[in-house]
């Protein structure tokens, strides 16, 4: 049946049809878990005292809980009151990216001295890496990114989002759980003239395998033969060796070598500021003038996906790093959280090797950062899960942040069990 109305334009419809609801998003399907923030999830609904979750990837303390730094509640105390809520000022921005390329660079750095950098202020590292993925597009929009297999599994998302095709690059080895050097060098060789490629400077995430500064050398060579861009991702300044300096050292040398190098960092895991999303991305420049157009698009690109961040966490890392007492402070807070999760990597070997385990456990210390990639199956992984109520993502990578010295031969004695016969 059809109703007409006499208005200034006629319209007629269905009764019937207008009846029926409109089903928007019906074809919306739920998406897939997160693999690391599902290990989390699940963890949190296990009513088990003998839980532990190996899958945070951020700092814990021998309980288990998360720190909030010494230096974090003196800049705290500085910045209470603050009146100055409105927005992230030029002022407070350009204080952030001083202060976070110095970590980079050095402090000294002529890159600095004389402005051949275009830095911004970015929603962490994951903000940082979303912002040169969408530059990446925007200016070089047939490139594709190489990223490390493994790499985080946020990467993928990431580049995926911004319309950036990927490959991948040979990094670890399986069989003996580091580097495999050789295989990598030849997919450098091997890979396009001008390719863009994704490097992790130190704490590889999720493997905890890092080149060596002689590997880091030729490595950078090669960029520097095949034109190739590298774009660093410095999640965990500081939780590979304890010193800020030496875990910035592969940037540099590509730097000494004349690559052009981008650059994001993030203050979640080294200040313990997680939620507060705190980053930084910069980008080498041949000059001043470059640098000021290259900032200028970043700012725009930023501008469209939202604005500007949120103010206290910048507020609280430009004070340490603008302070030299609280920087001193916080350079020995890092150094402190990376000692002790080194300790507990050596326990967590002595505690197998004195289980008598059939396996070599040396990759767990000579691996470094916050992961060890464990070589478990995923079918030990599982078992670890139902049996031991021991949370970690299905590749084995274990947050090392998660052992603690109470748990740490419970942890021990469950990887013995389901891997004891090899």
């Amino acid at each position: 049946m059809w109703k007409c109305f006499s208005t200034r334009t006629s319209r007629c419809f269905s009764t019937s049809a207008s009846n029926r609801t409109l089903k928007w998003w019906d074809r919306v399907a739920p998406a897939p878990k997160d693999p690391i923030t599902s290990v989390t999830e699940a963890f949190l609904a296990d009513t088990s005292p003998t839980k532990i979750n190996l899958g945070v990837g951020a700092y814990r303390d021998d309980e288990g809980k998360p720190v909030v730094l010494q230096c974090v509640k003196e800049a705290e105390a500085k910045i209470a009151g603050c009146d100055f809520l409105e927005s992230v000022s030029s002022a407070v921005s350009s204080k952030l990216v001083e202060e976070s390329v110095k970590l980079v660079y050095g402090k000294n750095s002529d890159i600095i001295k004389e402005g051949r950098f275009a830095g911004v202020q970015a929603l962490s590292g994951t903000g940082a890496c979303r912002l040169f993925a969408e530059f990446q597009r925007r200016f070089y929009p047939e490139s594709q990114i190489y990223m490390t297999d493994p790499t985080w599994s946020n990467h993928h998302n990431i580049w995926r989002d911004a319309l950036v095709p990927e490959r991948t690059f040979h990094y670890y080895h399986p069989d003996s759980k580091g580097l495999d050097f050789s295989a990598l060098l030849d997919d450098v060789k091997n890979a396009p003239d001008g390719s863009f490629f994704l490097l992790h400077p130190c704490a590889h995430n999720p493997t905890g395998v890092d080149p060596t500064e002689e590997q880091w050398r030729e490595i950078s060579y090669l960029f520097k033969v095949k034109n190739h861009f590298p774009f660093f991702d410095m999640a965990y300044q500081g939780f590979a060796s304890g010193d800020l300096d030496r875990d910035a050292r592969s940037i540099q040398i590509f730097v000494e070598d004349g690559n052009v190098i981008g650059c994001a960092q993030s203050f979640a895991k080294n200040m313990g500021l997680y939620g507060h999303r705190v980053g930084c991305l910069n980008v080498l420049c041949n000059d001043a003038k470059q640098a000021v157009a290259i900032k200028s698009q970043l700012q725009q690109i930023a501008r469209a996906m939202y604005s500007s961040p949120p103010i206290h966490g910048i507020l609280l890392v430009s004070g340490i790093l603008s302070d030299p007492n609280m920087k001193a402070l916080w350079v020995k807070e890092v150094k402190a959280m990376a000692n002790r999760i080194q300790s507990l990597r050596t326990t967590l070997r002595k505690s197998l090797e004195q289980l008598s385990s059939p396996l070599n456990w040396e990759h767990i210390t000579n691996q470094v950062g916050m992961f060890c990639f464990s070589g478990l199956t995923p079918e030990q992984v599982d078992r670890l899960l139902r049996e031991f109520h021991i949370y970690m993502t299905l590749d084995g990578r274990m947050s090392m942040a998660g052992v603690t010295t109470g748990n740490v031969s419970y942890l021990a004695n469950a990887i013995h069990e389901v891997t004891k016969f090899g």
